[in-house]
């Protein structure tokens, strides 16, 4: 599918056709193209466009290069990003002179969200550079909130793991397994939030390059200089976020072997304590015949008692020197 978009008072438009306004279009977006469709857009832009398998490969000398004159960025951006399994794909940036081409194989919402607020607004958008750099800043916009929404959810991880409201161990397991595939779900999403924050920063040092061959180069430089700090901040963040959530995963771990040890330890005990009355039971079961109790009327009481006194005694113990 090809949208193509031309700028009209700093604004974005719909082009009417590709042939009709083909010397204004300033924006084409190829999304999942045809080979016919690639095709068009190569005879427009006079320099072939990379196929899906050569966007894919991660040699920097494969994803920024320029040929002809025209400047080729490949970078690895997010669609589903509301969820915690985003779908990652690489989305090229071609630039060249007045025209900007983008190839995408999955729907980022930046590409929604940006061409309908660049066309209600006057955001900036006078060529070709400018709506690369705004069409950039959107995507590390949405990145930011799905940093800022991990955030919030580690936190609640955090407050689930020191704070559980479950009394019962049993529950406690539960919950701490829930919290388990929480945290491999964050990590996971916060991978994939670093590795396309560091695409793009690669993207944004090879883009000041291509920026000031344009008209508006100077302005364009200084706001893809604003970008890269954005993009440098966020990825420091992103490696912040995961630290936490790897603390988090030991202290987890942590709180699940102390639940284990305890059960282990209330077990332990409990044997200690039956061990003596299972020892003076063990005597007084014996069939000899001469047994001095045997005959004694004070014996069966007697040979209870000194089992519920061997079990005492040693939970007394226990509970004196704090083991319990």
């Amino acid at each position: 599918m090809i949208k193509a978009f031309v700028v009209e008072n700093d604004r974005l438009r719909p082009a009417d056709g590709m042939d009709a306004e083909q010397d204004a279009i300033a924006w084409v977006d190829l999304y999942n193209p045809t080979r016919d469709e690639e095709a068009a857009i190569e005879k427009l832009l006079g320099v072939g466009i990379p196929t899906r398998e050569e966007m894919e490969e991660i040699e920097i000398s494969s994803r920024l290069y320029v040929e002809d004159g025209a400047y080729f960025m490949t970078a690895t951006l997010p669609s589903q990003a509301d969820t915690d399994e985003p779908v990652m794909s690489p989305v090229t940036f071609v630039l060249r002179r007045n025209l900007l081409v983008t190839i995408r194989y999955h729907e980022p919402k930046a590409f929604l969200a940006f061409p309908m607020r660049a066309e209600k607004a006057a955001i900036g958008c006078t060529s070709s550079d400018t709506i690369l750099v705004g069409l950039l800043e959107a995507i590390v916009d949405r990145l930011a909130d799905v940093l800022e929404r991990i955030s919030r959810d580690v936190e609640a991880l955090s407050k689930d793991i020191f704070n559980p409201t479950a009394t019962k161990a049993s529950k406690r397991d539960r919950d701490f397994q829930v919290i388990l595939k929480g945290i491999g779900r964050k990590e996971s999403l916060t991978a994939n939030m670093r590795d396309s924050l560091t695409s793009l920063q690669r993207l944004s040092g090879f883009l000041a390059n291509a920026t000031t061959q344009g008209k508006n180069g100077k302005d364009a430089k200084a706001r893809v200089k604003t970008l890269s700090r954005d993009i440098s901040s966020l990825t420091d963040h992103a490696s912040f976020q995961s630290q936490k959530i790897t603390f988090l995963l030991d202290a987890t771990l942590g709180m699940i072997n102390i639940e284990q040890n305890g059960i282990i330890k209330i077990v332990s005990v409990a044997a200690v304590v039956f061990l003596p009355p299972t020892l003076v039971a063990s005597i007084y079961g014996m069939n000899f015949d001469l047994m001095p109790e045997l005959k004694w009327l004070f014996g069966y009481p007697f040979a209870l008692g000194m089992m519920v006194v061997s079990a005492i005694l040693p939970y007394w113990y226990f509970r004196r020197r704090g083991w319990l």
